[in-house]
C-alpha cells in the first residue's frame, strides 16, 4: 500500500504490470464480472427503478472524475494529459447528454454514440491497457481505471437491455457527425499544446496507428486512421446485428 496515492511520476519504474500477465487479467476478469453482476441485478428492478440507475452512472462519473482530479491536485500532478479528452473520457459527456437532456431523440442519439463508440473503446482499454506499464494493481489509479472503463461498458449495456437505444448501421450519422464535430478541436488542442488526444497528433507506439505512419507518415497516418475507425465502426454494428437481429426501430421502421 506504499505507493497506493501516488501518481506515475512518483512510482519507482518497474512498479507495474505486465500487459496479459496474471494480474491484468484477473483485474480485467473481475472488473467484467462486476458489470455481469450489475446488469443481473438492474433486470430484476421494475423499469423506474432502471430509470434512476441510468441517471446515477454518469453522476457517478462526475463524482469519481472530480476525486481523480483532486487527488492530482493533492499530490502537485495534476496537468493538461490529465484532462477528460481521451475517447474514453468522453463517456462523461455522452452518457450525461443521454440521459438528461428532455428529449427522447437525444437518449437514441447519445446511447448510439455510447454503444457503437464508447463502450468497444473501453473494452479495447480493459483488454491492452496502458497504465499497468506504471502502476502496481493497489494504486488508486489502477483501480480508478478498472471502475471508470468498466462503468463505460455497463452504461450502453443497460441502454441496449431497455431497448431505449435500437443501432442500426442507418443510424452511422449519428456516428460520423459526433466525430467530426468534436475531433477537429481536439486536433488543434492537440497541436497548441503538444497532447495527443484522440492520437490525432502522433501514433502511439506499438499500434497499428504506428504501422500506418510507417508508410503513410505523420499526419498522412491520419487518412488510414480515419479508414480504420469507420471499418470498425461497420463491424461493431454487424457483430451487434448479429446478436440482437434485426429489429424494428420505432423512428424509420428499421
Amino acid at each position: 500500500m506504499e505507493y497506493f496515492w501516488k501518481q506515475q511520476d512518483d512510482i519507482p519504474q518497474g512498479m507495474g504490470y505486465p500487459l496479459f500477465g496474471k494480474e491484468h487479467i484477473l483485474s480485467t476478469a473481475i472488473t467484467l464480472i462486476i458489470v455481469v453482476l450489475f446488469i443481473c441485478i438492474f433486470i430484476r428492478h421494475n423499469k423506474k427503478t432502471q430509470q434512476r440507475i441510468l441517471k446515477a452512472i454518469p453522476l457517478f462519473l462526475i463524482i469519481l472524475e472530480s476525486f481523480k482530479d483532486l487527488f492530482l491536485v493533492s499530490v502537485h500532478r495534476f496537468g493538461i494529459w490529465y484532462l477528460p479528452l481521451h475517447v474514453c473520457s468522453m463517456g462523461i459527456f455522452v452518457f450525461s447528454l443521454a440521459e438528461y437532456l428532455p428529449r427522447k431523440k437525444a437518449k437514441k442519439v447519445f446511447g448510439e454514440i455510447a454503444l457503437i463508440l464508447i463502450m468497444p473503446g473501453a473494452l479495447a482499454a480493459l483488454i491492452f491497457p496502458d497504465w499497468t506499464v506504471y502502476y502496481p494493481v493497489l494504486n488508486f489509479i489502477n483501480l480508478y481505471a478498472y471502475v471508470w472503463h468498466g462503468l463505460l461498458v455497463l452504461y450502453p449495456i443497460l441502454l441496449l437491455i431497455r431497448k431505449d437505444v435500437t443501432p442500426s448501421v442507418k443510424h452511422i450519422h449519428y456516428i460520423i457527425l459526433f466525430l467530426c464535430i468534436v475531433v477537429p478541436p481536439i486536433y488543434a488542442f492537440d497541436k497548441h499544446y503538444g497532447v495527443n488526444y484522440f492520437f490525432v497528433n502522433w501514433p502511439e507506439r506499438d499500434t497499428p496507428l504506428a504501422w500506418l505512419a510507417s508508410f503513410m507518415g505523420n499526419p498522412g497516418y491520419l487518412i488510414g486512421y480515419a479508414v480504420m475507425a469507420f471499418a470498425l465502426i461497420l463491424l461493431i454494428y454487424l457483430v451487434l446485428y448479429c446478436f440482437t437481429g434485426r429489429k424494428k426501430d420505432p423512428d424509420n421502421g428499421i
